[in-house]
């Protein structure tokens, strides 16, 4: 029992290496949310300016190569980054994901219909330019990891439209990723919006990133949130292990027993002294 789990042990490192190897040569298929590196902690950030007029933006929020960053009544919890080198970075790394998913995108599991007023299961997904209304809700089937992205051949425009995730899903998750400008209106977005135009949020609610390659423009007490994941690993048990300590348990146990059985042969020789 001991060489055979040596042996399991052995074997399960080897698969442990292979695994890891795997993971390393492709990344991008085993990630679930776009790789933002230094945009990772805008809420929104634009190319041109960012207009903020009686809203909420909870999370950085930064312009570049523009300058302009005009706040009316607007409360920002982050810290705000108007042309400087950090919004600088932020968006190339912004334009390097849009351009990756521009350039090689994934395969579409199925066009989308225009309403949107479906359950949807992780995946890729296609739709042309066309207003949007209506629930969404995604259903990540308890998995934490499951990603959703959304290929949009023109412009994302929304009203009264609420996305919602069930079942473990997280809103870093989801990708949008749009040809033209992004819409909101009245409306409650999940996700990372890759807008290749401007970004207008008018009211409603917003969980997710907001990177548009042209101005950003919050206004009528949109409520805008970086969002943020977690991943749960569970711990690993080894059985091997067990096995050992159970081994281990019953040795003491013997061991304990020849104890026992010393010190009764020691008081009856004893005894028989005395005799």
């Amino acid at each position: 029992m001991i060489e055979m789990c040596a042996s399991l042990r052995r074997v399960t490192r080897l698969l442990a290496i292979v695994s890891l190897a795997a993971m390393v040569l492709d990344a991008s298929a085993a990630s679930a949310q776009v790789p933002l590196k230094s945009a990772q902690s805008f809420a929104v950030l634009a190319g041109t300016a960012v207009t903020c007029t009686s809203s909420t933006v909870t999370g950085d929020v930064g312009v570049w190569p523009g300058t302009a960053i005009t706040q009316t009544g607007c409360v920002i919890t982050g810290t705000v980054h108007a042309a400087d080198a950090v919004a600088q970075q932020a968006y190339l790394d912004f334009i390097s994901a849009y351009n990756n998913l521009r350039d090689h995108p994934p395969a579409c599991k199925v066009p989308l219909t225009a309403t949107l007023a479906e359950v949807l299961l992780p995946g890729v997904y296609c739709v042309d330019a066309t207003a949007k209304t209506g629930p969404l809700m995604l259903d990540a089937q308890g998995n934490a990891d499951a990603s959703w992205t959304f290929l949009v051949n023109g412009a994302l425009t929304g009203t009264n439209f609420t996305m919602s995730i069930i079942n473990g899903g997280q809103a870093c998750n989801v990708t949008w990723w749009v040809n033209g400008a992004t819409t909101m209106t009245t409306s409650k977005l999940l996700g990372t919006v890759l807008a290749g135009a401007a970004i207008t949020v008018t009211g409603g609610s917003f969980n997710g990133h907001l990177l548009a390659t042209a101005a950003a423009t919050l206004t009528t007490g949109s409520a805008v949130t970086a969002c943020t994941s977690t991943t749960v690993v569970p711990p690993v048990v080894d059985k091997c292990d067990d096995h050992d300590k159970d081994r281990d348990d019953k040795d003491h146990d013997k061991d304990h027993d020849k104890d026992h059985d010393k010190d009764r042969d020691d008081k009856d020789h004893d005894s028989k002294d005395k005799n």
